[in-house]
């Protein structure tokens, strides 16, 4: 009979992201989290994006932290394997930040990256 493995989670998010995660969805009470995605657009080729999930699809990896909540898009996993979210806070800005490593460049102003799909080895480690 087959056994559930515990598989690594797409995406992990630091104490500053789940804080931020559960502040904004404690505000938005019909929403069951964050959506997380990738779209083409910029000036480096692709754009993260965010968006309120209300439900997770079939195929929608669901991350969790401490109440948190993060839905990634499918057609996004390959692009975010590996990613760690944070959320930083200076003097001109506030946002979330995604330390990926599949991110060859980005552009100047930082709003679109080169993203390239995870390598076949980091699939690979996730098989059982």
């Amino acid at each position: 009979m087959p056994t559930l493995r515990m598989m690594p989670s797409v995406v992990t998010m630091t104490g500053d992201a789940v804080r931020r995660v559960n502040a904004l969805v404690a505000a938005n009470p019909g929403a069951l989290g964050l959506r997380i995605g990738v779209k083409k657009g910029g000036c480096a080729g692709m754009e993260y994006t965010l968006d309120w999930a209300e439900s997770a699809g079939k195929f929608d990896e669901v991350v969790e932290r401490d109440g948190a909540r993060v839905i990634i898009d499918p057609q996004a996993v390959l692009y975010l394997l590996g990613t760690e979210m944070d959320y930083k806070v200076d003097k001109l800005a506030a946002q979330f930040v995604f330390n990926n490593p599949n991110q060859r460049s980005s552009c100047g102003c930082g709003e679109s990256v080169n993203l390239m799909p995870a390598s076949k080895d980091k699939l690979e480690a996730l098989k059982v």
